[in-house]
């Protein structure tokens, strides 16, 4: 039976996890505040590029540009994005199943992958399959540099025929509790016009900038002035970098809300098991108290008698 001793240095243990969690959370918020003011303001002009593009691309030939050339998606290259970091509660494991999930859907197909995150690169090279390239230590401080130079990878394996379709997978930010899973296909650019519904919801605490997506009531037409190879050579990578950027400052923002949600769970459990043992500490001490009581009553009615 554990001893009053035992249950001293037990709560005292819980509650230096439990200042190490609370640090932790407010960390987490921090972060959080500025990769969601990020994301914020990020979207409008991913929006804004994407409709401008696929009115371009409407217009023309698929071929004008190596990254609108649609193929046969036999091989394929998924970007696969997770956090560095544990204590996040579910957000990798749930990047890391539908990556998964995914693969196992296309296994007839060749599949290549970039892991965005150590936690995704460490858990899909264990399970043998095959990372093209790596990217560690973004999540904290999101670059656009950073997003360029996957962009223009991603972008040179497609040109070079290396892959005929890329994908990625990560956790979209709605709000501080919840994250949406997402496989949204990158490349080939669909020239196809934005179908009703298609538009991404948007979170309530937005700012208002940030809601005012709705497509129009008649699709907008743009007057083109520039030669149709110059149009193009700008604005495909413009678009493709600009995507990838969102989606790393999406992800980036997810796992910081999904880390401040678990320390703060953890924070409160901490909270509840230091309440447990110190009432079952109470309890032994109060039956300690009550066992020496009974003997010196006993002691001293024996000695009485």
């Amino acid at each position: 039976m554990p001893t009053l001793l035992d249950y001293r240095r037990r709560i005292r243990s819980v509650k230096s996890t439990q200042q190490i969690t609370r640090a932790m959370k407010f960390v987490s918020a921090a972060k959080l505040r500025r990769a969601q003011e990020g994301v914020y303001a990020a979207r409008p002009y991913a929006h804004e590029i994407l409709r401008v593009l696929r009115s371009a691309a409407a217009r023309v030939d698929s071929t004008v540009h190596p990254l609108l050339e649609r193929r046969p998606e036999e091989k394929i290259l998924v970007v696969v994005l997770t956090g560095d970091r544990s204590l996040a509660g579910a957000f990798n494991t749930n990047v890391i199943r539908r990556a998964i999930a995914f693969f196992r859907e296309e296994s007839a197909k060749k599949i290549q992958v970039v892991a965005i995150g150590k936690k995704g690169r460490d858990t899909l090279r264990k399970r043998g399959w095959n990372i093209s390239g790596e990217y560690l230590n973004l999540s904290n401080n999101v670059q656009f540099s950073a997003a360029k130079e996957i962009a223009a990878k991603i972008a040179q394996m497609y040109a070079d025929k290396e892959v005929d379709a890329v994908y990625a997978v990560y956790n979209e930010f709605k709000n501080v509790l919840v994250q949406k899973l997402r496989t949204q296909k990158l490349l080939p650019i669909d020239p196809a016009v934005l179908k009703e519904g298609e538009a991404e919801t948007e979170d309530a605490h937005a700012p208002r900038t940030d809601v005012k997506h709705e497509e129009p009531s008649s699709p907008v037409d743009y007057i083109y002035e520039e030669p149709v190879q110059e149009i193009f050579n700008g604005l495909v990578p413009r678009y493709l970098e600009s995507e990838v950027f969102r989606i790393l400052l999406e992800s980036a923002a997810a796992e910081h809300g999904a880390r401040m949600t678990a320390m703060d769970a953890a924070t409160r459990n901490a909270s509840e098991l230091i309440d447990k043992l110190t009432l079952d500490m109470n309890k032994i001490r109060q039956a300690s108290i009550t066992k020496e009581l009974i003997e010196i009553v006993s002691g001293a009615a024996s000695a009485t008698s």
